[in-house]
């Protein structure tokens, strides 16, 4: 039997009752604990047909669905969780960042910071059964973080579903015996494309040939898809390219009828988007490493530079990228989990889908660097020369590398889909951490979840249009620079003190004993309570300090654009303290009682009029 739990009940203490003319009611007890005199318990009150007696109270809700099965939840989560970035990122910084030296510091913060807090967000979910906003009944005062995280969600999809449709418009595209970025000639090229078989390091001087935009693949990506020359500054947009509006509409169509029935429709679709990317990336070494040059691409990947190590921006990569990498943060973790049965070892799924990912990055790299060693000798130039990360090294150096191959319509078309499922279970993702999370706290679109699903993804529609303007590059990088930066990273920061200090790490180790039947060990308690927030109040500062001004290429933003920027960072980051003032106000009560309510579970706020307020004591705060 599934278990159902009252939303302001889920641990009730167990009290003697009045005899009283009642109707039965079916109780199913799956724990009992003794703890300081009084019992806790976990149960599901299954009412019998009629009117029911007792205090007043929100009816129960319906029963929570579930996974089918345990795979669809693991595909799911290593799915959103290796997405474009673990391509077309990690590679490059850990080839920059000193190459094996690099996975020093990216592991050790894979340890001491981004397994715990994976751990805790499929625990946290997982225990209440709820999205992120309403998982704060925990700390009632924190609720504006679970917002935060929902905003950021929503943003992410306005700019994230633009790159799955440019892969699907290069998908398109290559379906043709010619690759369209192979050759110049076409009725998007300059007068001054040049044949790439005329570029070596003699043409560059002291560029490199990554940022050479005059080659047939770099201008097919600026002008025959984006249509960037068209356009003079973000503050000259034109209207959306009609073919990658159609793209676009693609993308989420498949979106809609992933998620439109919850996780038992985007279970199913996982198996195909979180496998693929493995076979292709598998298939895509073992063409790579038959390659001349290749071994050179991956000598350079794998070079071991550890005077690299002295440099703090080396530490601070790796710190940004494993933060991003697992995806803590965004919401997907915790409605995700919130779906899974109440004893499932989420330990255990933790430790192995975040090890997975890692991994995953680690792999591509070969992958990659593998056609970027190919690249460099067909040039005469180093692999330094053809080494890029993000956009250009997708859309640019590496299609422009498989049009030269023998076959190059099918090695495309393989890669394309690669990119494309890459991005799709991603985005499915970060759209049902907004389904769920909003769901779960307004019951009224829970009950007509279809409809909000449709409403959720047209907006995001709607907004993505901008995006695929002449001009959209520009709104593009704004968005990916800030509604995602800085903001997620202060979201993650106060999600960890809350859970960690406000409610207790003891208690959330008592939570997940009543799950697993056993409690996490010192070293988790100990990250999660002082590494863990530490580790992201470092990575806050660092990128706080670190970050300039917008920049796309040569192209630097108007100072208006940048205000823009942190307008839009700023939006969502002031969910924490508007809804934690608002929630001061609202609850009844002397200043100390409202502070006592705002953080005491709302299952124990009947202890509050006693002044039995756990957080009052000095041993909460000294419990680990």
């Amino acid at each position: 039997m599934n278990i159902q739990i009252l939303p302001e009940h889920k641990l009730s203490s167990v009290a003697p009752l009045k005899q009283c003319d009642v109707e039965k009611k079916e109780v199913e007890l799956i724990l009992v604990k003794d703890q300081n005199g009084v019992q806790y318990t976990s149960s599901s009150i299954i009412p019998t047909p009629g009117n029911g007696v007792g205090l007043p109270g929100p009816a129960p809700d319906p029963e929570r669905e579930t996974w089918g099965k345990k795979i669809d939840f693991l595909l799911s989560v290593i799915g959103f969780a290796v997405d474009l970035a673990n391509v077309w990122r990690f590679p490059y910084l850990c080839y920059k960042n000193g190459g094996g030296a690099f996975l020093i510091p990216y592991t050790l913060f894979l340890v001491i910071a981004g397994m715990p807090l994976f751990y805790m967000e499929l625990a946290l979910g997982q225990y209440n059964r709820e999205g992120a906003a309403t998982v704060w009944k925990i700390c009632p005062i924190f609720k504006g973080v679970g917002y935060t995280v929902i905003i950021i969600a929503l943003y992410v999809g306005f700019y994230y579903n633009v790159i799955i449709a440019w892969s699907l418009h290069y998908l398109f595209s290559s379906m043709t015996r010619e690759l369209p970025w192979l050759k110049c000639g076409n009725s998007w090229n300059s007068v001054n494309c040049t044949d790439p078989n005329y570029i070596n390091g003699s043409v560059l001087g002291n560029g490199t040939y990554a940022k050479y935009k005059i080659t047939p693949a770099a201008e097919y990506y600026e002008r025959g898809v984006l249509h960037l020359h068209e356009s003079r500054g973000i503050q000259d947009l034109g209207m959306p390219r009609w073919d990658l509006t159609l793209c676009l509409v693609v993308v989420v169509f498949i979106l809609y009828f992933s998620l439109w029935k919850g996780v038992k429709s985007s279970g199913k679709v996982v198996y195909i988007t979180a496998t693929m990317p493995y076979i292709v990336l598998f298939v895509l070494l073992i063409r790579g490493i038959t390659l001349p040059g290749s071994m050179e691409g991956i000598k350079a990947y794998l070079n071991i530079d550890f005077n690299r190590l002295n440099n703090l921006e080396v530490w601070i990569d790796a710190a940004t990228q494993i933060f991003y990498s697992l995806g803590a943060g965004f919401g997907v973790l915790i409605a995700f989990s919130s779906y899974n049965k109440f004893n499932n070892n989420c330990y255990r799924d933790a430790l192995l889908t975040s090890t997975v990912n890692c991994v995953t990055s680690f792999f591509s790299g070969f992958a990659i660097f593998s056609v970027l060693g190919y690249m460099a000798q067909k040039h005469n130039v180093s692999v330094q020369d053809v080494a890029t990360e993000g956009a250009g090294l997708v859309f640019i150096i590496y299609p422009e590398a498989i049009a030269t191959l023998p076959g190059s319509t099918f090695w495309a078309i393989v890669f394309f889909i690669m990119l494309l499922t890459l991005g799709i279970d991603s985005s499915m993702g970060g759209m049902e951490a907004v389904i769920t999370g909003l769901a779960d706290d307004f019951k009224i679109l829970k009950r007509n979840r279809k409809l909000f699903t449709f409403a959720t993804v047209f907006g995001t529609f709607l907004v993505a249009l901008f995006c695929i303007t002449n001009g959209g590059i520009y709104i593009l990088t704004l968005l990916d620079k800030y509604a995602a930066g800085t903001s997620i990273l202060f979201g993650v920061l106060i999600e960890a003190i809350g859970v960690a200090w406000f409610y207790g790490v003891d208690r959330f180790s008592e939570d997940i004993e009543r799950m697993m039947g056993f409690k996490p060990g010192l070293y988790w308690r100990l990250c999660w309570k002082f590494v863990s927030p530490a580790f992201l109040l470092f990575v806050v500062i660092a990128s706080t300090l670190t970050s300039g001004g917008l920049r796309y290429d040569d192209y630097t933003f108007p100072y208006w654009a940048n205000l823009v920027g942190w307008g839009v960072a700023m939006s969502s980051m002031l969910c924490v303290p508007f809804y934690a003032i608002y929630k001061f106000c609202s609850v009844p009560g002397t200043f100390k009682q409202k502070i006592a309510y705002c953080i005491t579970p709302e299952h124990e706020h009947h202890l509050v009029a006693d002044g039995n307020v756990r957080q009052f004591k000095l041993r909460h705060w000294l419990a680990i």
